[in-house]
């Protein structure tokens, strides 16, 4: 019995993250760090003058506004869309706000709060040579961002169709800019703030599979967190 009850114990210890940091030790610390892309408006982003920006900037300011009661106590960590569950699982950033959606296989290793968004993939082409269906992709290149929703999926989904990945936001996208692919894939709600900045492209397919939803996430385990 006695054997029993420490194996146990040991299991629920085994659940809960080794850093994994309640409202009352954020308090004490005087600081939230949360993960937030750099290259992603207007969800996250880099000023001109060094400053984080976006969306997603602006709920992390409010949600340390309402933690800590000032929202400069939100401090800012700069992520990628394939290293955002590393960020929590390693202890390098508190909460993950970087438009981070919801999925089956994600909340196996993360909690995640109540969604704040909901979006669908995309697909933005050159208007020279524009691309308004997945039958009108095949024999040609998809530009993917690894680790995003868009990866997931024409990974899964349509793994007939040529496609070349990168690491970073920007990185993809200059791959569009350089003729390095015929179409990128990725948010739907990111491609169409996008196209608007870049004359000569337009979001030929607006809208792929089912609705997602967009959500904070926190360390799997981390409780006392995930509840406030």
């Amino acid at each position: 019995m006695k054997k029993t009850a420490i194996l146990a114990a040991l299991l629920a210890a085994s659940a809960i993250p080794a850093f994994a940091a309640t409202p009352d030790e954020l308090k004490a610390k005087g600081e939230v760090r949360i993960g937030v892309f750099s290259d992603k408006p207007p969800f996250g982003y880099v000023d001109a003058n060094g400053v984080s920006q976006g969306f997603d900037v602006e709920i992390g300011r409010y949600l340390a506004k309402q933690l800590l009661g000032d929202e400069a106590k939100a401090k800012f960590v700069l992520v990628e869309a394939a290293n955002r569950v590393e960020y929590l699982r390693s202890n390098k950033v508190d909460i993950i706000l970087a438009n981070f959606t919801v999925t089956p296989e994600r909340a196996e290793v993360v909690d995640y709060a109540k969604p704040y968004m909901k979006v669908a993939l995309g697909v933005v082409s050159p208007d020279k040579a524009p691309i308004k269906s997945i039958d009108e992709l095949k024999d040609k290149t998809l530009l993917l961002n690894k680790g995003t929703t868009a990866d997931r999926y024409f990974s899964k989904e349509h793994r007939d169709i040529k496609s070349l990945k990168y690491d970073q936001n920007t990185e993809t996208f200059n791959a569009l800019l350089d003729g390095r692919g015929d179409a990128l894939a990725h948010d739907n709600t990111l491609l169409l703030a996008w196209a608007k900045e870049h004359p000569g492209y337009s979001v030929g397919i607006t809208r792929i599979g089912e609705d997602d939803f967009i959500a904070p996430a926190v360390a799997k385990g981390d409780d006392a967190l995930h509840a406030w």
